[in-house]
C-alpha cells in the first residue's frame, strides 16, 4: 500500500445546497480547509431508526492537511444541523505536488 501524503480528502453529506455552502465558506474562511468543492445533489439509503431511509442529500469535499482533521471534524459537526453526520476523512496519497503544496499553504 502507498504511503499517504500529510493531506486529506474529507467527504460530508449535507441537508441541502444553502447547508453546504454555509459549511464550506465557513472552514475555508477559518483556514480549516484550503478548498470545499460542492458536488451537488446525490440520493442517500441509509439505516436510521431502524429502518432504510432514503433523502436527497448534497455533497461536498475539503481539501486539508492530515493535522487539522480533527479541528474540522469538530468545526462541520458545530455547524451540520444533522445529529450524526457524515464526515470522514480520506487519506491522499498523491497527487500534483504544487496542488499539494498549495493545501498546506492555505491552510491552519
Amino acid at each position: 500500500m502507498e504511503e499517504s501524503t500529510p493531506y486529506r480528502l474529507i467527504y460530508v453529506t449535507t441537508a441541502d445546497t444553502e447547508q453546504a455552502k454555509s459549511i464550506a465558506r465557513t472552514v475555508v474562511e477559518e483556514r480549516l480547509a484550503a478548498c470545499v468543492n460542492i458536488l451537488g445533489a446525490v440520493s442517500s439509503f441509509y439505516w436510521w431508526d431502524g429502518k432504510v431511509q432514503e433523502d436527497g442529500e448534497v455533497s461536498l469535499i475539503a481539501k486539508t492537511r492530515a493535522d487539522l482533521v480533527e479541528p474540522l471534524t469538530r468545526r462541520i459537526k458545530e455547524l451540520h444541523t444533522y445529529a450524526c453526520p457524515c464526515v470522514v476523512a480520506l487519506p491522499i496519497v498523491g497527487g500534483n505536488p504544487d496542488f499539494l503544496r498549495w493545501i498546506g499553504t492555505e491552510t491552519g
